[in-house]
């Protein structure tokens, strides 16, 4: 029988904090222990695996190696199972504390993240929340490598081995220049624009979502101009640039550049998109996890009647 390697707690945190940072120096500060501690126990972790973890670069920090990032991946579900597991032990499981990292959709963040820190903040005041807002592609990455223990995000491009909970259901909405034709109606349907130019928020998964809804019409969409930025989008609408979709609904229809728009539901049986809070399947989830679950429900639920005017999620 071979024998397994002698790897430590200790090795594999100080390895995921210099992974994290790509640095041994910050790694050591974060620490607050002294490099050679880190390096000496990096190094003797590579040696129990038998392969290296890092390609060491002479004043340009670390890069990992293939090894190094799937150890990086386990690694930090493994420490994060191991305090829950102390936890448990200690008669704390279910008490709400310590640090939890989350991915956010970055066109949710102005809509959910001021009310969801806010109510955290006052409701689990032992918790920190560090939040990474990031383009749908990239909230399943953070998800698969383990840089994040949670994410709150519309169901795009999560792919398999995600497990998620459905928050909320958004349907789109139509936004049109001021005194448009159709602006007097009290909702639009979407072959009644066709030929019109198209402003496309042009975020990956977004993007596609967006053309299929116009596509719904018989006719693609024509897209004149495009953006990444939901502002960008809405002032182009309101100098008259063209139309656009978007699912997320300000309270207000006034726009960073002084104009307004004229948001219309859509009168088509159109797809919505799920507003979910996403987590690996291979990953139990910890405390912090389900009351960040919890208080997003609560705050989405609030406010989606007031922004978006989306449906309720059965029970």
């Amino acid at each position: 029988m071979s024998r397994q390697p002698d790897v430590t707690l200790t090795q594999l945190r100080y390895f995921v904090e210099a992974a994290s940072a790509l640095s041994m120096t910050k790694a050591a500060e974060e620490l607050r222990v002294a490099q050679s501690a880190v390096s000496a126990a990096i190094a003797q972790l590579e040696r129990q695996v038998g392969t290296a973890l890092f390609i060491r670069r002479h004043a340009r920090g670390l890069v990992l190696t293939a090894a190094g990032e799937e150890l990086l991946r386990d690694a930090r579900g493994l420490l994060a199972h191991v305090g829950e597991v102390l936890d448990a032990a200690r008669g704390r499981g279910d008490e709400v504390r310590g640090h939890i990292k989350l991915a956010f959709m970055i066109t949710l963040v102005p809509f959910v993240l001021p009310d969801l820190l806010a109510e955290l903040g006052a409701n689990y005041p032992e918790l920190e929340v560090e939040v990474l807002e990031l383009e749908a592609g990239a909230v399943s990455d953070a998800l698969r490598s383990g840089t994040v223990e949670a994410a709150v995000t519309y169901d795009l491009g999560l792919g398999p081995g995600v497990a998620r909970e459905v928050i909320a259901e958004v349907p789109p909405y139509v936004i049109l220049p001021p005194g448009h034709r159709l602006a007097d109606q009290p909702e639009v349907r979407l072959g009644e624009l066709v030929g019109e130019p198209m402003v496309l928020l042009d975020l990956p998964h977004s993007r596609d979502y967006f053309r299929d809804v116009v596509a719904t019409s018989g006719t693609p969409p024509w897209i004149a101009y495009r953006s990444s930025s939901v502002e960008a989008v809405r002032g182009m609408v309101a100098r008259g640039l063209g139309y656009s979709l978007l699912n997320q609904r300000p309270v207000l229809n006034g726009t960073y550049n002084g104009g307004h728009v004229e948001a219309r539901p859509i009168a088509d049986d159109v797809p919505a998109l799920s507003v979910v809070v996403a987590w690996m399947e291979s990953i139990r989830r910890s405390a912090r996890a389900r009351a960040v679950t919890d208080t997003v429900r609560e705050v989405v639920q609030r406010l989606r009647s007031a922004t978006w005017g989306g449906r309720p999620t059965p029970p």
